[in-house]
């Protein structure tokens, strides 16, 4: 297989080549994610050639093919006689790659006892030896690849999340070919003139409607079966001139039958080769991934779908990705109280911030458990799904943004203001690519840019529309979860990104180029929201739980360095920019005031103005406390 990172011509496998040379001359470990036969193995060697390592070995070993009783052996050696038939001591392939490069290939396929010593040895740079109870130290790089999709296998408890986040320090998505549509004839003509020479036949070369042919196919195979299309072509070719019936694909079609589009091809190709019903494997493929590129946020899965939330969450139930609805009560009093059980805490959070330390350093479950009360955590990647899941009593307590809560009350979510912490708005911005033209915010008019919908950068995104005299009808909106590093394609489909901590100080320091951020602009507080029912039964654990905070916020201001440390871990991001990232705010919890509730109150005003909030709210019907309501509103 040729290299598919050298000599392209396509702008996105361009833009790819470029994030591996960035990659390359690093130790971190890189998470390689393509579909069969991208060249994955291939990827990892040119990580390898272009790294200080490249003298030393470059190893690959697929976990899939390795078998559960010898697959610690294989990984890690063995001792003499530390089973039946170990009659020498074995070097396993972490000694053997020494100094160099270990590509660990299929990732997806080790099983969880194996997961557990390899999350050891890369925290710990050291194995152990079958029948050895002394480390061994090793220095080797680690790449990993896998073409299956690890937060299912996460979600399905067959891949361990702390591994994950270990082994995804940087991931490189792989383009399949079907992307890469300009590459195919560079790709086919170094296949062709490979396998001519070696069978003897220089003088072969390809007819246009044969190479169209090749461009206008979908290689669901990719360039594995782009190769093995063209060897079975010089095989098969009697002539020196190799004509469409030689490449035996399945998009050779009469030239004056109307084309059909990639989608109807790729229908059409499963509908041929499939072993059992198609429309329930298609739907549910559909719904799945609809649901994990929308970052479980089930309005914006529904739109990219084009159905009802009802119609998803129905999907969604069947597969397991979401609780099923509880059946209705008879008869529902004016205001339900759902029931839940009593002394546990349920807790959403981001990793980053008071609550990812807070359970970072298991503080919380010690003081709660004194008291009988259990504490269960669930992450969640933003605050539209914390407030989908605190709106549907799955968490209890969560913390998010000052605009995913304004979103939530207008569509009715039962939330209460517990708290907040101060502005930060250097937190947020507005970020393009360092070749990127947009230097300015005038800059912006018929520009793409991408933003999570009801998040805090989208109400950054107003202010800075605003201040260069456009609306949101002079620039595209792409609704998405930041992300970062980008792939080629998040770089083809969009122009710029607004983005928030830590994301925005990572991308600040490895890449993106910083245009406008909050100062000036927005307050970008941070709130603490609970469960209406949960806030006004449970008023002692919510203060327990907000003098921890504080107790927490004053530690991460007083040890940034520290917390950062232990973040990073978590989250798969450098001190560096963590530090970075928690410098610029202060995480100091507070209870709620007049002055922090007329603040939000005016952004609800401005976002219901525009028609992005369904219906006007009032901030002040949704705060804790009546202390503060009687005290704060009366005038």
């Amino acid at each position: 297989m040729p290299n598919p990172v050298a000599d392209l011509i396509d702008p996105a496998s361009v833009a790819f080549k470029n994030v591996l040379d960035r990659l390359a001359p690093g130790d971190a470990t890189v998470l390689i994610v393509g579909e069969t036969g991208t060249g994955k193995e291939v990827v990892a060697r040119y990580l390898h050639q272009h790294s200080p390592r490249r003298d030393r070995p470059f190893l690959a070993v697929n976990c899939g093919a390795l078998t559960e009783s010898l697959a610690e052996s294989e990984l890690f050696g063995h001792e003499k006689g530390a089973f039946t038939g170990a009659n020498e001591r074995h070097q396993g392939w972490f000694e053997a790659a020494e100094g160099g490069t270990l590509l660990l290939d299929e990732i997806g396929e080790l099983s969880l006892p194996l997961q557990v010593k390899l999350l050891r040895v890369l925290q710990e740079r050291e194995i152990t030896r079958v029948g050895s109870r002394r480390p061994v130290s090793v220095d080797v790089r680690v790449i990993a690849a896998t073409h299956v999709n690890l937060a299912s296998a996460m979600r399905e408890k067959r891949f361990r999340e702390d591994l994950y986040y270990r082994l995804n320090v940087a991931e490189v998505t792989l383009p399949p070919l079907r992307q890469r549509s300009q590459d195919i004839p560079l790709l086919a003509e170094h296949f062709l003139a490979l396998y001519a020479r070696r069978l003897g036949r220089p003088q072969l070369r390809l007819s246009k409607e044969a190479m169209q042919a090749l461009v206008d196919y979908s290689w669901p195979g990719n360039i594995r079966e782009l190769e093995n299309t063209l060897h079975n072509a010089v095989l098969l070719s009697k002539e020196p001139l190799i004509m469409p019936q030689q490449l035996r694909i399945r998009s050779v079609v009469d030239p004056l039958a109307p084309q059909e589009n990639s989608l109807d091809s790729f229908l059409r190709q499963q509908l041929t080769q499939a072993d059992g019903p198609v429309y329930q494997r298609v739907m549910e493929s559909l719904v799945r991934n609809a649901f994990e590129l929308s970052q479980n946020n089930q309005l914006q899965a529904a739109a990219l779908l084009g159905v009802s939330r009802n119609t998803l969450r129905t999907h969604l139930s069947h597969l397991g990705l979401i609780k099923p609805r509880r059946e209705a009560k008879k008869a529902q009093p004016e205001r339900s109280v759902i029931p839940f059980r009593e002394r546990e805490l349920k807790i959403g959070y981001q990793k980053f911030g008071n609550l990812g330390v807070l359970k970072a350093r298991q503080t919380l479950e010690t003081q709660f458990a004194r008291l009988g009360v259990s504490v269960v955590w669930s992450e969640f990647p933003a605050g539209p799904q914390l407030l989908h899941a605190l709106g549907n009593h799955e968490i209890d307590f969560g913390t998010t943004g000052e605009v995913p809560p304004l979103f939530a009350q207008a569509t009715h979510s039962p939330l209460r203001y517990v708290a907040f912490e101060p502005a930060a708005p250097q937190s947020v911005a507005l970020v393009v690519t360092q070749e990127s033209d947009i230097h300015s915010l005038a800059d912006l008019r018929g520009r793409r840019i991408a933003v999570n919908k009801g998040s805090n950068v989208h109400y950054l995104l107003l202010q800075l529309l605003d201040e260069a005299g456009l609306t949101l009808d002079d620039v595209r909106i792409v609704y998405a979860p930041p992300k970062y590093p980008l792939t080629p394609s998040d770089r083809q489909a969009v122009d710029a990104w607004m983005m928030w901590d830590p994301l925005l100080s990572e991308a600040e320091q490895h890449g993106l180029r910083l245009v406008a951020n909050g100062a000036g602009r927005v307050n970008n507080h941070q709130f603490y929201l609970a469960h209406r029912d949960f806030a006004d039964r449970n008023g002692d654990l919510l203060q327990i739980l907000l003098t921890s905070l504080e107790q927490t916020g004053r530690y991460i201001d007083a040890h940034r360095e520290e917390a950062a440390t232990l973040l990073a871990a978590e989250l798969g991001l450098t001190p560096v920019s963590l530090t970075l990232a928690l410098k610029r705010r202060s995480h100091q919890t507070r209870r709620m005031d007049l002055a922090i509730i007329r603040q939000q109150q005016a952004i609800a005003d401005r976002f219901y103005a525009l028609g992005l909030l369904p219906r006007a709210i009032k901030v002040r019907e949704a705060v804790w406390g009546d202390e503060i309501k009687i005290g704060a509103f009366a005038g």
